[in-house]
């Protein structure tokens, strides 16, 4: 089912299936989220819970046993019910079935509201504990940005503008979709820019941040300055991804709170890199923006 949303010109599409918000056009009718083509990438901008990226050998352990769940977790493959809608917004629920339970053996709710703003759209999560055991969970996104945005543009026209100078480097994944737990790859030294060259992501798959300064960062067309701004608050992590080896016409700006499983860990969830867990009862909120430049 999908609902349609308009605010000031805006217009957007979100869809229970994954609970995802699928379409942002602005008032001159250009679209700026990705249209799903499978030549390049059937997906568009799922919602990644309860895990983010992949499973050492498929599984993942709680209080010591084990369940297998595939990459990202199952919420982007699953039927969201509306509970509330208004012109500019619409709020999305998912609860556990016995399909979630016999993989994640935890009663939730989680909620997501997608709102339109002045100038783009803010995704809004609740994740909240409604069973009688602590649940350890990861959340994030995987928001595909179309680039290049306009005809006649190439993707090397575009680059990352951090909101404030850093010096990082992005942790590097192991052919399985592991991350080395002592490896990174230089990246920013005292700079906000990263120019985008389709042979970095051709090498790495995955760029992967934490323990940055910023809380925001820019897709820019470097000569006219148009593009979007995403705002991360409040997650640690931020991942930039493409297809590699072709001209796929995206870039997925991604903000995490968890991350694909270590070459070495134990495989316990509740040990995982930025795991949230909420005590029966609890909640968290966690919310992500971005505005058209």
């Amino acid at each position: 089912m999908q609902f349609t949303l308009s605010h000031h010109g805006l217009q957007a599409i979100a869809d229970s299936r994954g609970g995802e918000l699928i379409s942002l056009q602005d008032a001159g009718g250009t679209e700026h989220l990705w249209n799903g083509d499978p030549a390049f990438w059937s997906g568009r901008n799922p919602l990644l819970f309860p895990i983010v990226g992949n499973l050492k050998n498929g599984q993942v352990r709680f209080d010591g046993q084990p369940y297998s769940m595939s990459r990202h977790g199952f919420a982007r493959d699953m039927d969201f019910t509306p509970v509330a809608q208004d012109a500019r917004s619409i709020l999305l629920e998912l609860r556990e079935t016995p399909e979630t339970l016999g993989c994640y053996p935890f009663s939730f709710r989680l909620l997501v509201r997608h709102t339109l703003l002045e100038h783009g759209f803010s995704t809004a999560f609740q994740i909240q504990n409604t069973g009688a055991v602590p649940m350890p969970f990861c959340i994030g996104a995987h928001t595909a940005i179309r680039c290049p945005l306009h005809t006649g543009e190439q993707f090397e026209d575009y680059q990352l503008v951090f909101d404030q100078p850093e010096t990082a480097g992005t942790r590097l994944l192991t052919p399985e979709g592991l991350i080395h737990p002592d490896k990174r790859e230089p990246l920013l030294t005292d700079s906000r820019l990263l120019s985008l060259r389709r042979s970095l992501f051709d090498r790495l798959d995955t760029v992967i941040l934490d323990g940055l300064r910023s809380h925001g960062v820019a897709l820019l067309h470097r000569k006219t300055g148009r593009g979007v701004h995403l705002d991360f608050t409040g997650f640690p992590m931020v991942a930039f991804w493409t297809k590699s080896g072709c001209e796929a016409p995206f870039l997925c700006m991604e903000p995490w709170h968890g991350c694909a499983a270590f070459e070495n860990e134990s495989g316990e969830f509740s040990r995982k890199p930025h795991c949230i867990t909420l005590n029966s009862g609890e909640m968290r909120d966690l919310s992500y923006s971005f505005t058209l430049k």
